[in-house]
C-alpha cells in the first residue's frame, strides 16, 4: 500500500523479462529446434548434479577404482588378444603384423637369455679352456642376433610396404625387434599363431 512507484514498476519490469531456464551450455551436435526443458525437468536436474558432487577424497577414491579396472581390461586384453582394450603402442594391424610376424618364427635373440645363463656359468669356471670357449661363444651369439636381426627387419619391412602401403608403419619393424628379444612365454600380448604359420 505505502510501496513506492519506482519499486512496483521494477517488479512489473521483472515479470515481463524472458526468463531462461537452460543454464547449460547447448550439445554442439543437438538439432537447433530442440524444445526447452520444462522447469521441473530442469531444476530436477540440477537437483542431481548438486546430490551427486563428491569430496575429493571419494572423486580421489573413484578415479582409483577406474585406473585399476582399465588396467585389468588391458591385462586380459593382453592375454588374449583383444585389440580394444591394448596399450596404444600394440594397438592397428601394422603392429598385430609385426607381432605375428616375429612369432611364426624361431628368432636366435629368443634364446639369448638362457644362453647368456650358460656362458656366464662357463666363464666362472676356474680353467682357463673354459673361459676362453665362454668368451668365443659370447662373440658367435652377438654375431648370430645381429645377423638375425638384420634380416628379419629386411623381411619385416619388404612385407610392411606391399601389406600396408597407405599406412602409418613408423616404430613397427624396432617393435617387432623388442619382441624378438622376448622369450616366447613371456611376451605381451601372447602369441596368436604358432611357429611356422604365416601371419
Amino acid at each position: 500500500m505505502f510501496r513506492s512507484r519506482a519499486k512496483d514498476e521494477k517488479a512489473q519490469a521483472a515479470d515481463k523479462a524472458p526468463v531462461n531456464f537452460s543454464k547449460q551450455p547447448r550439445d554442439p551436435q543437438a538439432p537447433k529446434g530442440r524444445p526447452t526443458p520444462k522447469r521441473s525437468e530442469a531444476q530436477s536436474q540440477r537437483r542431481s548434479v548438486a546430490n551427486t558432487s563428491m569430496t575429493r577424497k571419494e572423486a580421489a577414491k573413484r578415479q582409483r577404482e577406474e585406473r585399476r579396472s582399465a588396467l585389468e581390461r588391458q591385462r586380459q586384453a593382453l592375454a588374449s588378444g583383444d585389440e580394444r582394450y591394448l596399450p596404444a603402442r600394440d594397438k592397428g594391424p601394422v603392429r598385430r603384423f609385426a607381432r605375428d610376424f616375429v612369432d611364426s618364427r624361431f628368432n636366435i635373440a629368443e634364446f639369448f637369455l638362457p644362453m647368456a645363463v650358460v656362458i656366464l656359468v662357463l666363464s666362472m669356471v676356474r680353467v682357463a679352456a673354459l673361459q676362453n670357449i665362454a668368451l668365443l661363444l659370447w662373440l658367435v651369439v652377438i654375431v648370430l642376433i645381429v645377423l638375425d636381426s638384420f634380416v628379419n627387419a629386411f623381411r619385416l619391412k619388404k612385407q610392411l610396404n606391399e601389406r600396408f602401403a597407405g599406412e602409418n608403419k613408423r616404430g613397427a619393424v624396432a617393435y617387432a625387434l623388442m619382441r624378438s628379444l622376448q622369450m616366447r612365454r613371456l611376451r605381451l600380448p601372447k602369441p596368436q599363431v604358432k611357429r611356422g604359420e604365416r601371419p
